[in-house]
Order: structure tokens, then C-alpha cells, then sequence
């Protein structure tokens, strides 16, 4: 049986006197959406955002992460793979982390690594439309890029359905900024450079209608987080990792 040992990847940790700035400069460049952090005798303390770090905009910043620490509940390595699923859906985070009998934090499980293995062990039935968000946060594709920015902070969301003149014409995730040079820039000031020159598209997308299970598929296909719904061409919803996870069997 799969444990959390056999999916335990390094993950940013820090001490809660670290400055936010160094932080959100790793975070930035990082795929992960968390860093967790721990005292400093090395014991989990709990975890920090990027959104919430993303918040301090200066460049030169005394402040410490200790005041944006939030609670979280770790795993351990002999933790099945039910087990980290059922804690990542509580701690309502991209990844948790794994901690020895001391509390100590050895490293972490992040959903998308897991994500494939759950989601083919476990029959997901329904719909899109019964596990979907109906909340949608978009932007369009003429806004400058750096608008961007300011939806993972407004949203806590890591990815956005571009549309124009109404129509979903691609998606743009924190992975597509950080795979452009453009990104850091802006964060700088205005940038001219518009969201659809940095977008992914053609946009893989599902319907309301459309099985579970078969989206999970493109999700874990693709290697992407979030897909737009759309009806008759109107966008409709998102389906995300977390909501697909509301479909896994047990008390997750």
C-alpha cells in the first residue's frame, strides 16, 4: 500500500523570523502555492500562503512571516494515501506537510503528485456540474498583465479563464507567469504586456454534463488544475483538484 513516504518530495520551509521578502522571492519563482514553517528548533509551526506574502509589496521589508502563519495539520510518512488526501482537503491547501515523531518537518505531499494515483484507485460518480464552483473569477485578454497579480491576491486563485468580447478564449495560471520573464516586471510597476501573449490556449474545457471521472482524466492528462465549464459557449463554472476530491469515497 502507498504511503505518504512514497510521495514525500522536498518542499520551502522556513523559521517564522524569516523575512517576508525572502519568502516571496522563493515563492514567486516556485511552484508551490505554500512554504511551511517551523521554529527554531525545527518544529512545524504551521504554513504561509503566497497570496497572503504577495500582500507586502515593498521590496525591502523588515517584516517577518510570523504574523501570516497559518494552522495546519501534517502528515507523517506511514499516513495512507486516503489519509493525506482527507488532510489536504481539511487544511484546504495544495500540499501538507510530512513530520517525524518530533514534529520536525522532513518534507511534504503535494496534491498534484497524488492527484493521478486517487483519482484512478477511486470511482468518482457524478457529474461536473454537481462538484463544480459556480464562482468564477475571469479576466479579459486585452488587460495588462500585472492585473494578474492583483486576482491571486483579491482571489486567493492561482489561475484565470481569459475572455473576449464574452467569449472563453484561453486560461492563464501563476505556472504560465512564472514560465514568462515578463512577470517579474510587472510586479515592479504597470506593465504594457497583455494576458493574452502570456495565456495558454487553446483552453481545455468540460461541461456541466460531462462525467467526473473523464475530467479528472483530462486533469491528471494535461497536468493542469483547474477546467473551465462552459454551456452553449457561455462560461459557467470551474472545476479545480479540490472539488473532484469531494467525490473521493471516505470521510476526506
Amino acid at each position: 500500500m502507498k504511503t505518504a513516504r512514497d510521495f514525500m518530495v522536498e518542499v520551502p520551509v522556513f523559521r517564522d523570523d524569516e523575512k517576508v521578502t525572502r519568502v516571496r522571492s522563493v515563492l514567486r519563482e516556485d511552484v508551490n502555492r505554500e512554504a511551511f514553517v517551523q521554529d527554531t528548533r525545527g518544529k512545524l509551526l504551521g504554513y504561509v500562503d503566497i497570496s497572503d506574502i504577495l500582500r507586502v509589496p515593498s521590496t525591502r521589508s523588515d517584516v517577518t512571516i510570523e504574523g501570516f502563519i497559518k494552522e495546519i495539520i501534517p502528515a507523517h510518512t506511514g499516513d495512507s494515501l486516503e489519509t493525506v488526501i482527507g488532510l489536504i482537503s481539511k487544511n484546504n491547501t495544495d500540499s501538507v506537510p510530512v513530520v517525524d515523531a518530533q514534529g520536525q518537518v522532513i518534507g511534504g505531499v503535494r496534491l498534484a503528485d497524488i492527484f493521478p494515483v486517487v483519482t484512478t484507485r477511486h470511482p468518482l460518480r457524478g457529474t461536473v456540474g454537481e462538484f463544480m464552483s459556480r464562482n468564477v473569477v475571469e479576466c479579459e485578454a486585452e488587460e495588462p498583465i500585472h492585473r494578474i497579480y492583483n486576482l491571486i491576491l483579491e482571489s486567493g486563485y492561482s489561475a484565470f479563464p481569459v475572455v473576449k468580447k464574452k467569449r472563453l478564449i484561453g486560461i492563464i495560471s501563476r505556472r504560465d507567469l512564472l514560465r514568462d520573464g515578463r512577470w517579474r516586471p510587472s510586479l515592479e510597476g504597470p506593465s504594457k504586456t497583455r494576458v493574452e501573449s502570456v495565456m495558454t490556449t487553446p483552453v481545455i474545457t468540460v461541461s456541466p454534463g460531462d462525467e467526473l471521472q473523464q475530467a479528472a482524466s483530462m486533469m491528471v492528462k494535461h497536468d493542469i488544475s483547474r477546467l473551465p465549464v462552459v454551456e452553449e459557449e457561455k462560461l459557467v463554472g470551474i472545476l479545480d483538484r479540490h472539488d473532484v476530491l469531494k467525490a473521493v469515497p471516505g470521510d476526506v
